[in-house]
């Protein structure tokens, strides 16, 4: 475990994430990508990443996931919709 400096921006990256899972999830897909950025810099810096980046960062994968999820679901029901209707 590294003591040395450490990028900063692990707490947005969570608050990000959280805000995407519970209420808005296009910012699950910003939060994925700061965390993404995160890490590579942690990596850079050879420093152990925040352990709020990192759940931040999965919220993130998880809200962009339940999203997809969510339009796919919408199209299947309107088309059926449609097919159903003609």
């Amino acid at each position: 475990m590294s003591i040395g400096p450490k990028p900063e921006g692990a707490v947005t990256v969570f608050v990000l994430g959280l805000v995407g899972l519970l209420m808005c999830a296009p910012l699950g897909i910003v939060a994925w990508i700061m965390g993404n950025s995160y890490m590579a810099k942690c990596r850079a810096m050879s420093a152990e990443p925040e352990g709020l980046a990192v759940a931040g960062r999965i919220l993130g994968i998880v809200a962009t996931c339940l999203m997809i999820l969510a339009v796919v679901i919408w199209i299947i029901v309107g088309l059926a919709v449609v097919l159903s209707v003609s």
